[in-house]
């Protein structure tokens, strides 16, 4: 009996000690980063983050993760802690990195260096606080670009603000100002309720919305009736309250929907916020206007490129893609592919008859709209602080790219024409400098250059 007793008493302690040893090494784990499990991979497997055309965005060098490209992409790519990713693509497919497999984007790395590079220059000379470009392969949804201001290295990122380290293009909601009013014709004139030619009496002011609703004013100068087509080209509001007059109000915020405003991305993994429509029980005639130039809803600009680039891609909504093979994401038509030719026949001339200078390239077919949007503080509309916004395609006639651009607080023209238009002709220049496209002769020119 007391040697079944001592040979217990035995088998005690040894589990004590074996149950005190795991204790001691489970707190080194802890306390001295020591590996955590045999099946855990080591920081040198961690796959690498490539461009669409494999240049090295991100990979590890001597156990340690360096970022070749610097500020190229750096608030898409985010970066790593000491052990697994903390923000970016680096966080959100931390699972797969730290298999070993690697990451391959879309992102075109001469696309992108033009859009910072534009973004940069368009921000610092009109003094903007912030901005972000996104630019979007046509037939396919791909995002060729996603460019964020001030930029962001992730080999220094400690030296960074989480404000300078954040992806704009796909988290910052602003309302979208006057370029809805493009896609809100577009749908009128899907629905029939307009034409290219209708004339409106178009005042400088209108009161909507009966008893309870509001005076609503244009800011530029126009005559005094205007067709559909010149609405767009003087950006005006009051034009607009007459395009969607009888337009049902869910009808219309279908519409809105099926842009992509109010929901979800169907981007992968990747974080992006989804801006927002007020319910359809708040539609009252007021609403419905003010919604049709883009006040009282809010976007991000990667929902607002992939909204217009439905009409570049002839009505049909693509979801935007930033990872190779993560997915197709949604399709859906959303207007005719006739209508959307005829939206972009009238886009074009808000270019070349409005804003040729700023927005326009001689010889070349642009498309677009201008936004100027007040931004909310405190509840109020600000009468100092605007956002700057554009969105278009081109070529106009057989699109390949769209484009929409914005630019936060800035403080000397703030105007969307003035701001945000160049930003977009300036990356227009440089992708049709890299297609080596000709310039469209016109008749009248081509005969006078004839010997």
């Amino acid at each position: 009996m007391e040697v079944k007793i001592r040979n217990r008493s035995r088998m005690m302690q040894m589990l004590a000690l074996l149950m005190f040893a795991s204790l001691v090494w489970a707190y080194a784990q802890l306390e001295w980063g020591m590996p955590q499990g045999a099946g855990r991979p080591s920081p040198t497997a961690r796959g690498a983050i490539l461009a669409a055309d494999g240049s090295v965005l991100a990979r590890t060098v001597n156990k340690k993760r360096v970022y070749p490209q610097g500020t190229l992409a750096g608030q898409i790519i985010g970066m790593m802690g000491e052990s697994s990713g903390l923000e970016g693509l680096e966080a959100a497919y931390n699972r797969d990195l730290e298999s070993g497999q690697s990451l391959k984007l879309t992102i075109d790395p001469r696309t992108q260096a033009s859009a910072e590079a534009a973004l940069a220059e368009g921000v610092k000379t009109h003094e903007g606080e912030y901005g972000s470009v996104v630019v979007i392969e046509t037939r396919t949804g791909r995002v060729l670009a996603a460019a964020s201001y001030p930029a962001f290295d992730p080999n220094s990122w400690r030296d960074y603000s989480a404000e300078t380290r954040r992806n704009r293009p796909f988290l910052d909601v602003f309302e979208p100002g006057s370029t809805v009013k493009g896609l809100v014709v577009a749908a009128a004139l899907n629905e029939n309720l307009t034409t290219a030619a209708t004339v409106y009496d178009t005042p400088m002011r209108r009161h909507v919305g009966g008893r309870w609703g509001s005076v609503i004013n244009d800011a530029v100068q126009h005559p005094s009736t205007l067709t559909t087509k010149q609405v767009l080209r003087f950006s005006s509001n009051v034009g607009m309250s007459h395009v969607v007059e009888h337009f049902p109000s869910e009808k219309l915020r279908n519409y809105l929907t099926s842009y992509g405003f109010g929901q979800d991305v169907q981007l992968p993994t990747v974080s992006a916020a989804t801006g927002r429509l007020q319910p359809l029980r708040k539609w009252d005639d007021l609403v419905r206007v003010t919604n049709a130039f883009g006040q009282g809803m809010s976007s991000t600009t990667l929902q607002l490129a992939a909204a217009y680039n439905t009409l570049a891609n002839d009505g049909m909504y693509l979801s935007p893609r930033l990872v190779e093979g993560a997915g197709v994401g949604e399709r859906r038509e959303v207007i005719r592919p006739g209508t959307a030719r005829e939206i972009r026949g009238l886009l074009e001339a808000v270019v070349s008859e409005g804003i040729k200078t700023q927005a326009g390239i001689e010889g070349y077919a642009l498309a677009g709209k201008t936004g100027t949007a007040q931004v909310v503080v405190d509840g109020k509309y600000s009468s100092t602080i605007y956002d700057s916004t554009f969105a278009g395609f081109f070529p106009a006639d057989a699109p390949r790219v769209t484009v929409a651009v914005m630019v936060h607080g800035a403080k000397l023209n703030y105007h969307g024409s003035m701001l945000a238009a160049p930003i977009y002709k300036r990356i227009a220049s440089g992708l049709i400098s890299e297609w080596g496209t000709a310039p469209r002769i016109e008749p009248e020119k081509a005969e006078a250059t004839t010997p």
